[in-house]
């Protein structure tokens, strides 16, 4: 220590220092306690007259970003529609072709209607063609012996003449 630094003076300079800075006022204070949060708040309030919420061109911008999502996504589910559709045909033509060729040998006759399978236990109900859309629409072929009579349904078709997603007729399966 120099000869101008003595103990006793370091002492009072140090708390002449401290007592000559200012004390910090009540809403800096506060400012400070509140932090980031308080000048994100500040900015808020100060801009209070303007309403909150989403202008019309970022309304506008989702919608149409919307509207070219569906676009692309409507074939794609159509499809999806159309396939189910016809694998439920294909599912429901298998089961009567099996249960008439069943009813066929038990009985050693053709069903006459297919609500003969259903009265008599072969399937729950007679299914609806998924893409005629009702039960009542199904091309019947019977069973013709050899006089030309008629002697039961030996087969069962759709009776639409759409067009499937393979190219053929589904009156063609």
């Amino acid at each position: 220590m120099g000869p101008s630094m003595t103990p006793g003076r370091t002492a009072v300079r140090l708390r002449r220092a401290q007592s000559s800075r200012r004390q910090p006022s009540a809403v800096s204070t506060r400012r400070s306690a509140l932090g980031v949060r308080g000048s994100i708040l500040g900015s808020r309030l100060a801009a209070r007259g303007s309403p909150t919420g989403f202008t019309l061109i970022e309304l506008l911008i989702v919608i149409s970003i919307i509207g070219i999502l569906i676009t692309l996504a409507q074939p794609s589910y159509q499809r999806a529609v159309t396939a189910a559709k016809e694998a439920t045909l294909k599912e429901d033509l298998f089961i009567l072709r099996d249960t008439i060729d069943q009813f066929y040998a038990d009985n050693g006759t053709y069903p006459l209607a297919l609500n003969d399978l259903a009265e008599k236990r072969y399937i729950r109900r007679v299914p609806k063609d998924p893409i005629a859309g009702s039960a009542d629409t199904w091309t019947l072929i019977y069973f013709t012996d050899e006089q030309g009579q008629q002697n039961g349904i030996f087969d069962v078709r759709s009776s639409s003449d759409a067009i499937a997603l393979d190219g053929t007729r589904y009156s063609d399966w």
